[in-house]
């Protein structure tokens, strides 16, 4: 769920055409000529590059909804991110093993959004990953792969059956010293839910908003665009910059997984970022893993967890679930595998 080991890109104009290319996300988008009334912006938030889009009545309207969806970002981001000391989650880590934490209510929200996702996965998503992923950090400073005996250590302290909230109290608690929490699998999505809202609330009759690659799109493109579908590049895991198919999204979220874009490397081998957390090592089975859904949360969590579950699980749970797709695929190949719906989001396949 933690990432590392990650490249940026760059904003170019085409004929007209918008094209934001971003050579470490799963998703790129492309824009139509002619739109009004947008007001844009990119910032750095939540480790990675961001776009907030909105579409509104007037300039001034939209230029208000784009500072509202920042603002939610960041503060999702004061509150969730491992990284910063004095954020919620990183108190968390500090003094849940020793009794509740007070936290704010939005933390307590995600974390009971994950183990509702957790239940969902068997613990294939897993925001009690913590400990697995600072073995896999420090194991790749030493240079060496972490043994069975050091993964089953680990293991202990992995768990979301080992998390104690209270919604009421707003508190977090671990039942085991030494556990972490790390909210990297969901936290953009529930940022990116939150942004949304808060554009709507300020005035936006449509927009966008793309943290990293996981996108959620809503409402017109424009004054002009009746429709209001989203054109989407499906990114290429395996040629550098190359698109594989063009989505078409209206009012859906989407998000990617995958072992090329962020990972640990030790001893000249690549492990992927997302890690099962019931056997304590890299997700391998699957290159890259995409997720469509209505809400941004629910295609992040998802993401990973099929990347942790492989492709035959992975695909039966998404089909099992009422607006959720999924397009994967399988490492060593450039084959992509839909869900029974999701090739009706397809606008085209880049050959």
């Amino acid at each position: 769920m933690a990432e590392s080991g990650k490249r940026f890109g760059w904003l170019s104009t085409l004929a007209g055409a918008v094209v934001v290319i971003a050579a470490a996300f799963g998703l790129r988008f492309l824009f139509a000529p002619g739109l009004v009334d947008r007001k844009s912006g990119y910032r750095e938030v939540m480790g990675t590059f961001a776009q907030v889009v909105a579409v509104a009545e007037d300039g001034a309207v939209a230029k208000e909804a784009v500072e509202a969806g920042w603002d939610a970002l960041v503060r999702v981001d004061e509150l969730m991110s491992g990284y910063k000391e004095d954020s919620d989650v990183s108190r968390i880590n500090r003094e849940a093993g020793d009794g509740p934490v007070k936290v704010d209510e939005a933390v307590v929200e995600v974390i009971e959004e994950a183990v509702r996702y957790s239940e969902m996965t068997d613990g294939a998503f897993d925001v009690t990953v913590g400990p697995e992923i600072e073995l896999w950090r420090e194991a790749e400073k030493k240079g060496e792969v972490p043994n069975d005996e050091e993964i089953a250590t680990v293991r202990e302290r992995v768990g979301y059956e080992k998390l104690e909230v209270d919604e009421e109290a707003n508190t977090v608690e671990f039942a085991v010293e030494g556990m972490r929490i790390d909210l990297g699998g969901i936290a953009k999505g529930y940022g990116i839910d939150a942004a949304v809202e808060a554009m709507k609330e300020a005035g936006a009759v449509g927009g966008m908003v793309d943290v990293g690659g996981d996108i959620r799109v809503f409402g017109v493109r424009g004054e002009k665009d009746e429709v209001g579908e989203w054109n989407i590049g499906l990114q290429n895991p395996v040629v550098e910059k190359g698109v594989l198919a063009v989505l078409k999204l209206q009012d859906a979220a989407i998000a990617t997984s995958g072992d090329y874009r962020r990972y640990v490397e030790i001893g000249g081998k690549r492990y992927s970022h997302i890690f099962s957390p019931a056997e304590g090592g890299s997700a391998t089975e699957l290159t890259s893993v995409t997720v469509i859904a209505g809400e941004a949360v629910e295609a992040d969590a998802l993401a990973t967890a099929v990347s942790v579950m492989g492709m035959e699980k992975g695909l039966q749970l998404v089909e099992g679930l009422a607006g959720v797709e999924a397009i994967v695929m399988r490492s060593g190949t450039e084959e992509l595998v839909y869900t029974s719906g999701a090739e009706a989001y397809v606008e085209r396949v880049v050959e």
